[in-house]
C-alpha cells in the first residue's frame, strides 16, 4: 500500500464515522470504499467490522453522561446483543463468499431505503404491548444477528425497537443503542479478526480514520442539516447497490 491509500482510507473513515454520528450508517461509506481498494466482498465486510470497532469505543465513550443509571439495562440486554452479534459472525464465516457478494446488494438497497423513511418505534409497538420484555429481547436479538453479519442501518433498527418497548428520553435511548450496537459488533470482530480473511494493513489505517470520526462526529453534526445528509447517503447507497447488483448477477 502508498501512503496516498493510507491516507485515503483514513480518510474514508473519519467520513464515515462522521456519518455514523449523524444517520446510523458508517457501512455505506466504508464498506463500498473497501471495495473500491481492490478488496473482495466478504473480505470487506469482515475488514470493516473490525475497524468499526473503534467507532463503538468512541460513541460509547461519549454517551457516559447518558448512560448513568443504566448500568441493569445494559447488563440485561447486552448479553442478548453479545449472543446475536456472534450468530451473525458465524453466519457470514459460513456463508460462501460468492453468495455474500449476491445479498449484499440487497442488505445495501434495503438499508439506504430505511434512511429515506426510517422505521417509526410505533409500528413496532404492537408486539411490545402485549408482551413488552419479550418483544423486546426477541428484537435486540434479531437486530444483532443482522449487525454481526453485515449490519448497515443496524443502529436505526436497534433504536427502533428499544424505543418501542422502553419509556424514556431518546438521548438516553441512543446512548443505550450505542452500547448494545458496539457489543454485537464487537464480539463479531473478534470472530473475525480470529477466523476471517481480514486485511489488516486495510483495516489500522480505517480504524483511525473511525476513531477520529467518532470522536469529532457529533460536534460536526450539530452544524449539519441531518435530513439532508440522509438523503445524500440514502441515494449514493442505492447507486452502489446497482452496481453491486450488476456486477453480481450480469
Amino acid at each position: 500500500m502508498t501512503v496516498a491509500d493510507v491516507l485515503g482510507l483514513a480518510g474514508v473513515g473519519v467520513l464515515a464515522g462522521v456519518v455514523s454520528t449523524v444517520v446510523s450508517l458508517a457501512s455505506i461509506v466504508s464498506y463500498p470504499a473497501l471495495l473500491a481498494f481492490g478488496l473482495p466482498p466478504l473480505t470487506a465486510n469482515v475488514t470493516n467490522t473490525v475497524s468499526l470497532v473503534f467507532t463503538g469505543i468512541g460513541a460509547a465513550a461519549g454517551s457516559r453522561p447518558e448512560l448513568a443509571g443504566q448500568g441493569g439495562q445494559v447488563a440485561r440486554l447486552g448479553w442478548l446483543s453479545a449472543a446475536g452479534g456472534m450468530a451473525g459472525a458465524a453466519l457470514l464465516l459460513i456463508t460462501p463468499s460468492q453468495t455474500f457478494g449476491m445479498i449484499a446488494p440487497w442488505l445495501i438497497a434495503a438499508a439506504s431505503l430505511l434512511l429515506v423513511r426510517a422505521p417509526r418505534p410505533e409500528r413496532f409497538a404492537l408486539a411490545a404491548r402485549e408482551r413488552n420484555e419479550w418483544a423486546l429481547r426477541a428484537g435486540i436479538f434479531a437486530v444483532s444477528i443482522y449487525v454481526g453479519y453485515f449490519g448497515a442501518a443496524g443502529g436505526i433498527l436497534m433504536f427502533a425497537v428499544l424505543s418501542s418497548a422502553i419509556r424514556d428520553s431518546p438521548v438516553r435511548l441512543n446512548a443505550v443503542k450505542n452500547v448494545l450496537s458496539a457489543l454485537a459488533n464487537g464480539v463479531a470482530a473478534v470472530g473475525f479478526a480470529l477466523f476471517g480473511p481480514v486485511r489488516w494493513g486495510v483495516a489500522l489505517p480505517l480504524a483511525a480514520g473511525f476513531l477520529v470520526g467518532g470522536w469529532v462526529g457529533p460536534a460536526i453534526a450539530r452544524r449539519l442539516p441531518g435530513r439532508t445528509l440522509r438523503l445524500a447517503a440514502a441515494v449514493s447507497g442505492l447507486f452502489v447497490a446497482v452496481k453491486l447488483g450488476v456486477d453480481a448477477y450480469l
